[in-house]
Order: structure tokens, then sequence, then C-alpha cells
């Protein structure tokens, strides 16, 4: 029993607050279930219809869109737009080598990842993924690597200027030594927003590599929402 006092007398309100978190429940999986039905349209009209499975993607780019799901598009779009870049590394000037940049999902949503979302190889650029612009919440993914430089890839069309200045106003008013803001500011490699993502996807979308950004989308979304039943387009063609 779940019981509260209104006007002098005991209500229970278990069966209420269930039926609340059964909506809330529901209500996830039919967006999840959306998002599902959405993707296995594009995997359909991916090359006849290309601008049309762009734009589904595309507006799923949204501040409304679950954090799940915002997850696996934006790492989705990052790794082939990264992918097209490469850069020449070795121990001396005669053994240099070409690599390309890799990106890497470290785990599930909202995994216990130590605040590292993806991985890229072989820079070591870490990236996490927030919809807050809560300054708490990104020193404190800053301090579980000890300061070492982050990219916040953030679920917002905010300006990445407004961001950044944002968080550093909620740091000024929070700790009153400028030296400790400037520091976790440093470690603040890069902000990538909702409108920055979008540029990449246009820019991923001229170079034909749509189909590459799909194949991520449902590789990730089987893994995420445990469903062995999507079958990807090379699944199919087996």
């Amino acid at each position: 029993m779940l019981n509260i006092e209104v006007g002098g007398n005991l209500v229970n309100i278990a069966e209420v607050v269930l039926k609340i978190i059964d909506a809330y429940v529901d209500t996830k999986q039919q967006a999840f279930q959306n998002f599902i039905e959405n993707m296995q349209s594009i995997q359909n009209i991916q090359n006849e219809q290309s601008e049309q499975a762009f734009a589904l993607i595309a507006s799923l780019l949204n501040p409304q869109v679950d954090a799940r799901i915002f997850e696996i598009i934006s790492f989705a779009l990052l790794k082939v737009y990264y992918s097209d870049q490469a850069i020449y590394w070795g121990w001396t000037p005669d053994t240099l080598i070409e690599d390309s940049l890799t990106l890497f999902k470290t785990g599930r949503t909202n995994a216990n990842d130590g605040g590292i979302d993806f991985v890229m190889k072989p820079l070591g650029r870490f990236f996490q993924v927030t919809e807050t612009v809560d300054v708490n919440k990104y020193f404190l993914d800053i301090d579980k690597i000890q300061r070492y430089p982050l990219t916040f890839v953030i679920k917002s069309e905010a300006s990445a200027d407004s961001i950044l200045k944002a968080i550093r106003y909620q740091a000024q008013q929070t700790y009153q030594v400028r030296a400790i803001v400037e520091k976790y500011m440093a470690a603040i490699e890069e902000i990538i927003n909702i409108p920055i993502l979008l540029e990449r996807f246009e820019e991923i979308q001229n170079k034909n590599k749509l189909n590459r950004v799909i194949d991520e989308i449902i590789l990730h979304s089987k893994v995420e929402f445990n469903l062995d039943n999507f079958a990807s387009k090379d699944d199919q063609n087996e």
C-alpha cells in the first residue's frame, strides 16, 4: 500500500501510481515500435527513394526523441562521417602509416560505461551523449575520466556557443576559483548539437553513403532493443 493523507483521510494511491507507470512504459514501447517500423521502411526504400529515407532519419534528430534512439542515430552518423578522415602516424618519419578514424560504441544507452559512450581509434577521442546543459552532469563525466578531453553530443538545437556559455556561467556560479572553471572547460573538446549532426548527415548523403548509416542504425538497434528478428539488408539477402 502507498498511503497519503488527504483532508484528514488516508488514501491508497498505489493503484494510481501503477497505472501511471504502466502508461509510461506503454508510451516508451510504442515509441520504440514506431522507431523500428520507421527503420524497416527506410531499409526497404533506401535505394529507390534515398531522399525520403534521408528525411525520415533526419526527422528523428530532434530534442523530443527518446534518448536511446538519439544515441543510436548520432553514433551511426558520426561513425560514417569520421570514416572518411584519416591520419598518418608512426614511430619514425619513415614508418608513417595511414589510419582511418573509426568510432566504436562502448555499450548500451545508460550503461555503466564510466562516462564514455563512443571511443575513436586511433586518436583516442572520447564522446559522451547527453540531453542536459546541467554543469554538474558535464563536470561529473569529465571527472570520471580524470579531466581527459571529452566531446559532448547534445540532444539540443541550441548553438554550440550558447551551450558552452551556459555551462561556463553555471560553473562560475558553482566554483569561485576561476582556475578550476578553466580546467573543466578546457576538458570540453567539442560540442556536437543537433544542427551539427544534420550538417554532417547532409555531407554523408551527398557522398551517397546513406546506406551505411542505415546499416549502422539497424545493427545497434538490434543490440539496444534485443531485436533478434530485425534482419539487416545483408541478412535478408543471405
